[in-house]
């Protein structure tokens, strides 16, 4: 005991003032073992070392992680491993890729410098190490060593700083700009030796590791010489490396017997990933035993997937979500009564419960999950109320209602909630007019001006799940937000975002988050109506497949049992 103290002294003697009081936090009990580590690694700290201060401060260990590890099958190797995913939206370019069906290819050759695991947890990929100084606004990442890209290239701190660079020039078209404008500004990342980084950002941020993370899906780091024909090559540093790809129908995946950490190399001898361009057709796929894991399906497309015995369901709690903006630059939405109106008419309840069957947790109209530490646990539950929208409505001069288009596309449950919002809505007289499309009609070309997302009135949009609430916060709801398909524009939530971000205790997160939340409870500019649990499924006979609420799916220890 007496070494354990000792060992615990040394360290904070060596460790800074914020990671110290990351320490008291936990110490006394203002957050739990799961988020200390959790923190802790953020901070760069290292598992390890969070693990022993967790140990040696006394909390008991979460009885989640235990059941989790519990639950670690043995597969063995050999064999196709057959993943089934919806089709991606548009060209498999990691600088443009918007959408879920993209991000899962993503990561299966490219890596990035940190995973976002599924308990919020950041783990070292291509980054072995990261550090920051006392405010958060210079972060220093240490290289991994020995990995190598498909071509046999070594990755270096070049090839860190150009994907870098590639990514927050607005020149490019990249989909991260959506994580890191007001973060960090092409010329922000520079190589301090072959081995490190070191990237000053624009303003102060706690959580900027998140950002380098699968988490910021786009940034799986390539080679400096990068030139856009990444569906040729599919070039990464990952596990798995291009065998063949047949656009729109899948993918074929082999060992990268190069790769950089031998106990991860995959078990499985090929990966095919198949495309399917509905749920529908996902699930039959799945019950017909065209594939043996479906990455993400529905309550309201994949019901019967939960009670039939051959299939194993992963449920994972999210951040992920469906927004529904509401544009308040042009007429009705513009009347910040009548988007609160709106807010009112929906049944909340009725969604938990029938539309996502529970699994999901009621959202209160702002990005702050149940699932973020930060959110602030102490503001009041918007529920619906039809007298006082009427109210509200009457005395923005609509009385008698009005007709608006709501535009989405036919993906997972997002109809049905399209109609369950004019269902709830026709309570007072808003006549929606639903305008559902494949994706790629409303995404478009992403956008301003080039995108029914952006530039309907009234849109539902899937959000995914992120480790850390900054991109939710920033891209839909900063006045310069990159997907701010509510045309919000707002400078007392501007500043707000920035106290945020800037943030590094979680005490102070939680003071800075409280305040948005009741600002956009007031404002109203989108509807957060629930946070989905994320449900992907496997045949019995898998096993050793890791997916986070992201969407991400790693194949590279599946096999069969």
């Amino acid at each position: 005991m007496k070494r354990r103290q000792e060992r615990v002294d040394a360290i904070r003697a060596r460790s800074t003032e914020r990671e110290n009081h990351l320490i008291d936090e936990y110490r006394f009990g203002k957050i739990g073992r799961r988020e200390f580590v959790r923190r802790a690694a953020v901070a760069g700290m290292g598992l390890p070392m969070a693990g022993f201060l967790a140990a040696a401060c006394g909390q008991a260990r979460d009885p989640l992680e235990q059941a989790d590890e519990a639950q670690q099958g043995a597969p063995s190797k050999g064999g196709t491993i057959r993943v089934g995913q919806q089709t991606p939206s548009g060209a498999l370019d990691p600088v443009t890729v918007n959408n879920q069906g993209g991000l899962t290819v993503l990561g299966q050759t490219g890596e990035y410098l940190i995973w976002s695991d599924r308990d919020l947890k950041p783990q070292p990929r291509l980054a072995e190490s990261w550090s920051s100084n006392d405010d958060g606004s210079v972060w220093s990442f240490k290289l991994r060593q020995g990995a190598v890209f498909h071509d046999g290239r070594t990755m270096d701190a070049e090839d860190v700083v150009t994907t870098f660079d590639r990514l927050a020039d607005p020149d490019n078209g990249s989909n991260a700009l959506s994580a890191l404008t007001g973060v960090l500004s092409k010329g922000g990342a520079k190589t301090v030796d072959a081995s490190t980084v070191e990237f000053t950002l624009d303003a102060p941020n706690g959580n900027f590791p998140f950002l380098t993370s699968s988490d910021n899906y786009n940034a799986i780091i390539l080679p400096k010489d990068y030139e856009g024909d990444w569906e040729k090559t599919f070039i990464g540093t990952g596990p798995w490396k291009l065998g063949e790809y047949r656009p729109g129908e899948g993918i074929t995946l082999l060992p990268n017997e190069q790769y950089w950490d031998p106990a991860r190399r995959p078990l499985s001898e090929k990966a095919e990933i198949v495309f399917f361009g509905n749920e529908q057709s996902l699930i039959l796929g799945f019950q017909g035993n065209q594939v043996d894991y479906v990455v993400q399906f529905s309550v309201s497309g994949g019901k019967a997937l939960l009670t039939d015995p051959t299939v194993v369901t992963t449920e994972l709690k999210s951040s992920a979500h469906r927004q529904c903006h509401l544009r308040g630059d042009i007429e009705p939405f513009n009347d910040k009564r009548i988007r609160q109106a709106v807010a009112l008419l929906v049944n909340r309840t009725n969604l938990v419960n029938g539309l996502l069957d529970t699994k999901t947790d009621i959202g209160n109209d702002s990005p702050f999950a149940p699932v973020f530490p930060s959110t602030a646990p102490d503001v009041r539950q918007r529920e619906q109320n039809v007298a006082e929208a009427k109210k509200l409505l009457e005395a923005a001069g609509v009385a008698d209602g009005f007709s608006v288009t709501l535009s989405t596309w036919q993906g997972f449950e997002m109809p049905d909630y399209a109609q369950l919002l004019q269902q709830d809505l026709r309570q007072a007289n808003i006549r929606l007019n639903l305008s559902i499309t494949d994706a790629g009609t409303y995404y478009g070309d992403a956008t301003y001006g080039n995108s029914r997302w952006l530039d309907s009135q009234m849109g539902i949009t899937e959000y995914g799940h992120r480790g850390v609430p900054n991109v939710l916060l920033g891209a839909p709801l900063l006045s310069t937000g990159t997907w701010n398909g509510a045309h919000f524009k707002n400078k007392t939530y501007d500043k707000l975002f920035a106290d945020y971000t800037a943030a590094i205790d979680l005490d102070s997160q939680r003071a800075a988050s409280k305040q948005i939340q009741e600002l956009l409870l007031d404002e109203s500019p989108i509807l957060f109506t629930y946070f989905y649990y994320f449900l992907s499924g496997a045949k019995d006979y898998v096993a050793g497949i890791d997916t986070t609420a992201m969407g991400h799916t790693d194949v590279s220890q599946a096999g069969f049992v």
